[in-house]
């Protein structure tokens, strides 16, 4: 029997996450700047950035610590109105 595939961790640009070994300059912490086939991390230690392929990157991560809110066009909040030219009359 096949057993069934483990579940893909979602992650966001932006995201914060901490690998499993450190990096050499002593920093665990990655933020995501790059998703699709490929996951692209910047250390937040030395702003060393990396490529690595998804499969590698779930192995790789032991948790995502922060995660920033998605602008999900089905989210059920209401989208922020631009006030910028709030007051301004047009001619």
């Amino acid at each position: 029997m096949n057993s069934p595939l483990p579940m893909p961790l979602i992650v966001h640009v932006g995201d914060h996450v901490i690998m499993r070994k450190p990096h050499p300059c002593g920093s665990s912490e990655w933020i995501v700047t790059r998703v699709g086939t490929d996951i692209g991390l910047r250390c937040v230690g030395c702003d060393r950035r990396v490529m690595l392929v998804r499969s590698e990157f779930n192995k790789r991560v032991k948790k995502i610590v922060c995660v920033i809110q998605s602008t999900d066009p089905t989210s059920s909040e209401p989208p922020q109105n631009d006030t910028s030219h709030e007051g301004e009359t047009m001619s």
